[in-house]
C-alpha cells in the first residue's frame, strides 16, 4: 500500500511541511507498513518558496528589503536551485500582509518594492531564471514599486518621481526604463484570472481584504487604470485585460510591464517540480487539502491540480482540510472519495485554530482505520 501526501498549508497554523508529516504520522501510527511519500503543495501563494525548496532541495538565501511599508525593513529572501541558477521568491516575505497589523493596513501606502528588491538581489546573485510567487500580498499598487527598486522610473508632471503605494498611480506622466532591463525569465505563478481594473479587478476584488474603504477602492482602480494606460501609451504593452494581472494587488501586471513577465498556474509549476505525476504512477491513495476546502479549491487551487493529476492512474483521491464547504455530491462528481474537516462541527474559530494540529492527526488516523487497514477499502 502506498499513500503520496500532497497538502497545501492551513493558512495560519499549519504549513504544507507540517501537515504532510502529521498526516504521515498518523499513518504510521496505524498501518506502520504503508509506504508513504511526502510531496508539500502550494498553489502560488504564500508556503510556495516553501514546498518547492522541499521538493527540489533548495538553499534559502537571505537579504534585507523594504517591507510593505516605505518606513519598514523586513528579514527576506528566496530560494535558490544551483543546477538551474533559479530563484524562487514568494513576495509576502516582503510584501506581504502577515507583516502588517491590522492598523497599518493601508494599501495607499503599502508598496512592492521589497519584492523588487528581492529580484535585484536574485539577479545580483547570478539568477538565470527567477519564479514569482504572489500570494498574500499587501499591495495594491499594480507593481509599480517593485519596478522602481529594478531601476525603472515613473515621473510627475514636474518630472520628479511619485511616491510609493498606490495612491502615486495617478500622478504617472512619464516612464523611464533603466538602462539595463531584466534579462533573464520571469514567471509569476498566480492562481486567480482577475484582470487589473474594474468590478473584478485588483482594487475592487482584493483592496478591501488589505485595508481599502470603498472610497480607497475607487481611488485605486483610477490609478491602476491610469497605470495601464500609461503603458498602453508609452510601453506598448497591454496589461490590464490579461487574465491574472490583478493577481497581488496587481504585482503581476507590473511584472509584465516591466520584466516582460510570464504567467503561469502556480499548482503546476509545485507538482512539476515535486515530481508528483511519477509519485502517484504506482500510488493506492493521494491525500491533499488546506485550511478551508471550498468550490474555489476545485478551480485552480491546489486540490483541482492533484485530482487533475491523478486521473488516468489508479490512485484514489481524499481530501482532509480545516472546513469543508462542497456538498458530498459535488466532491464525488470531482472524482474524490472523501472529503473530511478536520475540525469538528460547530466549534468556535478560535477553538479551530488552537486544536487544528491534533485536529489534522485524528482526521489522518480515521482515514488509515478506515481505508488502509487488512480488509479496508
Amino acid at each position: 500500500m502506498k499513500v503520496v501526501i500532497a497538502m497545501d498549508s492551513l493558512k495560519g497554523t499549519i504549513s504544507a511541511v507540517e501537515a504532510c508529516e502529521r498526516i504521515r504520522d498518523a499513518i504510521h501510527s496505524v498501518a506502520p507498513d504503508v509506504e508513504t511519500v511526502l510531496l508539500p503543495m502550494a498553489d502560488g501563494g504564500e508556503g510556495t518558496a516553501s514546498a518547492l525548496m522541499t521538493a527540489r532541495s533548495g538553499e534559502w538565501i537571505p537579504c534585507k528589503a523594504m517591507g510593505p511599508l516605505p518606513e519598514q525593513q523586513v528579514d527576506a529572501g528566496f530560494v535558490w536551485f544551483a543546477e538551474d541558477q533559479t530563484a524562487v521568491i514568494e513576495m509576502a516575505s516582503a510584501s506581504g500582509i502577515m507583516l502588517l497589523t491590522e492598523d497599518q493596513l493601508n494599501p495607499l501606502k503599502t508598496t512592492t518594492y521589497g519584492t523588487g528588491e528581492c529580484m535585484r538581489a536574485a539577479l545580483d546573485y547570478g539568477a538565470r531564471r527567477i519564479i514569482l510567487a504572489v500570494g498574500g500580498s499587501a499591495t495594491v499598487d499594480g507593481g509599480v514599486g517593485a519596478a522602481m527598486a529594478l531601476g525603472w522610473q515613473f515621473l510627475n508632471e514636474a518630472n520628479e518621481p511619485i511616491g510609493l503605494g498606490g495612491e502615486g498611480l495617478r500622478e504617472i506622466a512619464r516612464i523611464v526604463p533603466p538602462e539595463q532591463r531584466v534579462a533573464v525569465p520571469v514567471e509569476v505563478l498566480c492562481d486567480v484570472n482577475n484582470p487589473l481594473t474594474g468590478p473584478d479587478g485588483a482594487a475592487a476584488v482584493f483592496g478591501p481584504q488589505k485595508g481599502a474603504t470603498p472610497a480607497m477602492v475607487g481611488q485605486l482602480d483610477e490609478g491602476l487604470r491610469h497605470w495601464a494606460d500609461c503603458a498602453r501609451q508609452q510601453l506598448d504593452v497591454e496589461i490590464d485585460h490579461v487574465p491574472g494581472a490583478g493577481a497581488a494587488g496587481g504585482l503581476s501586471a507590473g511584472m509584465i510591464a516591466c520584466a516582460d513577465a510570464k504567467l503561469v498556474p502556480g499548482i503546476d509549476t509545485v507538482m512539476e517540480a515535486s515530481g508528483l505525476r511519477a509519485a502517484l504512477a504506482d500510488a493506492d491513495w493521494v491525500i491533499s487539502g488546506e485550511g478551508r476546502f471550498d468550490e474555489q479549491s476545485l478551480r485552480g487551487k491546489v486540490v483541482s491540480g492533484v485530482l487533475r493529476m491523478a486521473q488516468g492512474t489508479d490512485a484514489k483521491v481524499g481530501v482532509i482540510a480545516g472546513s469543508v464547504q462542497v456538498p458530498e455530491s459535488i466532491c464525488r462528481e470531482a472524482g474524490l472519495t472523501f472529503a473530511w474537516a478536520a475540525a469538528p462541527d460547530g466549534v468556535p474559530l478560535q477553538e479551530v485554530l488552537k486544536s487544528a494540529k491534533e485536529d489534522l492527526s485524528a482526521a489522518a488516523r480515521r482515514f488509515a482505520q478506515t481505508y488502509l487497514l487488512p480488509n479496508k477499502e
